[in-house]
């Protein structure tokens, strides 16, 4: 069978392994850890490139997960989120569970323990999906809600990345989905080139925290270097240019990743840690405030639920 997966047990933690034999790629999945798609192994000639900045093991994970968010899932709401407060049907919320400044920030279960609960193996890929049922733990978000995560490992070192969320409330409830993956080559990213596919750029206050204005693009709209770049802006994808919507190349190697998001995720946010030994590269559902800004907002009806996907080739 071309495909495999398997379980294994290191560092402290359950890791499922989703691997393609004929090219060698594979994806490598922490459930304990939020569901994080810890590395993705791609060969270049004889050696095998991790190509995303994850974490060495579990205390690595418990000690810096709130530091830099590498891999979190964004759910219900993405990125920063003022003061933790919002309305909802003419009521008051207040989330409490993690801030960065005036904002509560990444949502809630972005450190949650997710079960294995599908795994599917064929001659055309290799998919495991993973479930976590948030119980309305926060009284800022008092929603139950199920988020389901599939990982398909496909040919051509094609990862398909698609999330569910099913409402259990009684209610309507507002939701946003995305991911906050950090992407590199081994090296520092000043050397690598980004090009990214965008309507328009989302105006940022000192908070960053979108004004509700937006502003022409006008970098990376065809591959340039990052050089000393510094980013932590969010972008409108413009779904009438062809796919890849973003690619980011090493062009030492000629390798580049590639993201194919589907119309679920419109938004991009790109983000360069101080580090800058790789690129957070994120696809949102909705823009940061979204609670309040209602840009890109789900209101999603009891027992409903909303999908949201993205591809990573790599070649």
């Amino acid at each position: 069978m071309r495909f495999s997966i398997d379980r294994s047990q290191e560092g402290g933690w359950n890791q499922i392994q989703l691997t393609d034999t004929q090219t060698g790629a594979s994806a490598h999945i922490i459930p304990s850890a939020g569901a994080i798609l810890n590395a993705f192994y791609v060969k270049s000639g004889r050696v095998a490139i991790n190509l995303i900045d994850g974490f060495r093991d579990e205390a690595h994970w418990k000690e810096n997960i709130e530091k830099g968010f590498q891999g979190a899932k964004l759910s219900p709401f993405v990125c920063r989120l003022r003061d933790g407060r919002y309305k909802w049907e003419g009521k008051s919320y207040e989330v409490r569970k993690f801030y960065l400044g005036k904002s509560a920030i990444h949502g809630l279960i972005y450190d949650a323990p997710f079960e294995v609960i599908e795994k599917i193996v064929n001659t055309g890929f290799a998919e495991v999906e993973l479930k976590y049922t948030y119980p309305g733990f926060d009284p800022g978000y008092p929603f139950g809600y199920d988020c389901y995560i599939r990982y398909r490992l496909e040919p051509e070192n094609t990862l398909l990345i698609t999330t569910a969320i099913h409402n259990r409330s009684k209610a309507s409830i507002p939701v946003a989905d995305g991911w906050h993956p950090y992407f590199t080559f081994g090296g520092k990213i000043d050397n690598l080139q980004l090009q990214f596919h965008a309507s328009a750029e989302l105006e940022y206050d000192a908070d960053l925290i979108p004004t509700g204005a937006t502003k022409p693009v006008t970098r990376f709209r065809t591959p340039e270097y990052l050089g000393d770049t510094q980013l932590d802006n969010g972008f409108a994808l413009d779904f009438t240019q062809p796919q890849p919507l973003c690619t980011l190349t090493d062009p030492d190697t000629g390798m580049s990743i590639q993201f194919h998001p589907d119309r679920s995720y419109p938004y991009l946010q790109l983000y360069t840690p101080p580090h800058r030994n790789s690129i957070a590269i994120e696809n949102l559902s909705a823009a940061p405030d979204v609670f309040n800004n209602r840009m890109g907002l789900i209101t999603l009806e009891p027992d409903h639920t909303r999908t949201f996907s993205v591809r990573y080739r790599i070649s």
